[in-house]
């Protein structure tokens, strides 16, 4: 993984690199950020030419480290105007790393019209005319995979990243060549449609995984790490039992579940849409359905399944915890089908599920639709990709249906829409969305683990102190995992059993011939923020972007009575010691 692959949109040119010294180091999230520090104008448009767009696999990508297939994409985001990171799992960030490279680099602009294909195989690179344009992942994936052969994994976008939304997102195939995995946030199919770029085909075949400087000490660390992920009750049960939605239950009794466009923090039907009922569903209709699934190569977890309809044909995978709730409780439905049904279809048009249902609530809101209308909202998703104005709108998400509609009460911050976590009943999680130089991402810190579950800390979820802290710290942890490639579920096992973080330092040193110790992986996560805000500052996002909708501040909650309430100066403390390192004059 000492090669980086830049194509040139303009020109067509495909060219192998060595990687640049000076990011040693860094791998997913930390290899993404970093380069669009270094090659991306802070002025760039989003959907120029001058933006990059890169996808970069883990530290550990490639081996047989459990659940190391993440993949990270960054840009310029479309909707926070700042550095963006996506994340997803699938086959791709394996098979890049297999085929030895460290980063794809994407760059200029296809004719405008124009849209292509990358082929990259162990013989070389190159751009061919798609053969899919206009057509939505399910049905593009399966003719690519006609024309390429099942070892070929890919990378494309739907109807929505060749429109360039704002919301589109770029989705990843999985174990069984289904394109559910998908980078949801931050807009960045637009940048892939922008690019003129409509899918990747990525053919392995014939690459071993990448060489192990001390091949038995890795294996041992990788048996220690596996050995802990499965003892884990989180990491080993609940997620293979009932896949993230296993959240559903704690968050609506913790008060913390955002129901009907953060009207209130409980759903007065969340179990219908939870994950036993989930499980329970899918083994009583049978027939295709599926339950701990795994997305890619090497999961032990296997949070996933695949859903089935009431004859027993697959509709999607499981829906998550965060397409549940986008689509359940924040917009009053209670119909596990219907949500099922969004999930395929956003996974189809290539959107992110969070932004799109936030923008269907707002609709809501409005009063385009009744909260609870499931059909109407289906039907509005489906305008997407029939690009009508309404379906433009809701695919350029919910900052934007805010706007048009003249609307207050927006939950939105950069730009991106909140996940499913109310601030004034997780406080932690709240300066998470307000302070993340990635916008109000799920993933970008796992602050809810201590604030409700008691998990790498203890933190009263309705109390300022602790929370800044709290949050910067799960911010570092969320960073580092991003940059090995890992899956943010591990988390829960670094939080309660230290030997499982001791043995991804164990992997990374036999896999690189490094000398890391558990602190230098805090080290990495702080350099990857600390890349990421001086990004920001110069694109003109200061610390007043940095802060939640003051309806959060002036509406209290319907459980708890409680807002959220951390000063200004507590907000900025948050990563306050993290500013100010610039790649662009600071190489090192």
């Amino acid at each position: 993984m000492n090669q980086i692959l830049r194509v040139d949109m303009t020109t067509g040119r495909c060219v192998f690199q060595p990687r640049p010294a000076p990011l040693s180091g860094l791998g997913g999230r930390g290899l993404t950020s970093a380069l669009t520090a270094l090659e991306t104008p802070a002025a760039a448009e989003p959907l120029g030419p001058r933006n990059r767009l890169i996808f970069a696999p883990g530290l550990l990508g490639g081996t047989n480290c459990a659940n190391s297939g993440r993949i990270s994409v960054g840009a310029k985001s479309p909707l926070t105007g700042g550095v963006k990171e996506a994340n997803s799992g699938g086959q791709p960030g394996g098979h890049l790393a297999r085929l030895g490279l460290s980063a794809l680099i994407v760059e200029g602009q296809a004719p405008d019209g124009e849209l292509q294909i990358l082929e990259i195989s162990r013989d070389g690179a190159r751009l061919v005319p798609s053969t899919v344009t206009g057509l939505n992942n399910y049905p593009a994936a399966e003719a690519l995979q006609a024309r390429y052969g099942p070892a070929v994994s890919l990378i494309l976008i739907g109807r929505a990243g060749e429109m360039r939304l704002a919301a589109s997102s770029v989705a990843f195939t999985d174990v069984s060549g289904a394109p559910t995995r998908h980078a949801g946030r931050g807009g960045l199919g637009a940048v892939m449609g922008a690019k003129g770029l409509k899918a990747v085909a990525l053919d392995p075949t014939g690459c071993p995984n990448p060489p192990l400087r001390d091949p038995e000490a890795f294996r041992r660390a990788a048996d220690r790490f596996v050995a802990a992920l499965k003892s884990h009750p989180v990491c080993g049960g609940s997620l293979a039992e009932y896949g993230s939605a296993a959240m559903m239950g704690l968050f609506d009794e913790a008060g913390a579940l955002p129901t009907r466009n953060f009207s209130s923090g409980r759903f007065e039907r969340a179990e219908a849409l939870s994950g036993e009922r989930l499980r329970a569903l899918t083994e009583e209709r049978g027939g295709q359905g599926r339950i701990r699934k795994g997305c890619m190569t090497g999961c032990v977890m296997r949070c996933s399944g695949d859903f089935p309809d009431v004859h027993g044909r697959l509709v999607g995978k499981w829906p998550d915890f965060e397409t549940l709730w986008s689509f359940g409780p924040n917009v009053g439905v209670d119909d596990l089908d219907a949500v099922a049904r969004f999930g395929r279809l956003c996974d189809d048009l290539g959107v992110d599920t969070i932004d799109v249902g936030a923008s269907l609530a707002l609709l809501m809101e409005a009063g385009v639709l009744p909260f609870g209308d499931a059909a109407g909202a289906l039907r509005l998703v489906e305008e997407i990709g029939q690009g009508s104005p309404l379906g433009r709108l809701v695919g350029s998400g919910a900052a934007v249906v805010g706007k048009v509609y003249g609307l207050r009460r927006v939950p939105q911050v950069k730009g991106q829409a909140l996940s499913a976590f109310d601030p004034r009943s997780v406080k932690g999680q709240g300066a998470t969305f307000a302070t993340s130089p990635q916008g109000p991402d799920h993933t970008a810190g796992l602050s809810y683990a201590a604030n409700l579950l008691a998990a790498g800390g203890d933190v009263d979820p309705l109390q300022r102190e602790g929370q800044a802290d709290l949050s910067r710290r799960s911010q570092v942890m969320a960073a580092a995992v991003d940059a090995l490639g890992l899956c943010l579920f591990v988390s829960f096992a670094f939080f309660d059993t230290p030997s499982a973080l001791e043995a991804v330092a164990d992997m990374l040193n036999a896999r690189h011939g490094w000398s890391l110790t558990v602190n230098d992986l805090e080290t990495l996560g702080e350099k990857i923020l600390k890349i990421e805000l001086a990004f920001n500052r110069r694109a003109g996002l200061t610390e007043a972007a940095d802060r939640l909708p003051e309806f959060f501040a002036s509406e209290t909650s319907d459980v708890h009575g409680s807002t959220f309430d951390l000063s200004e100066e507590e907000l900025d403390s948050v990563l306050g010691d993290l500013k100010g390192r610039d790649l662009t004059k600071d190489a090192d």
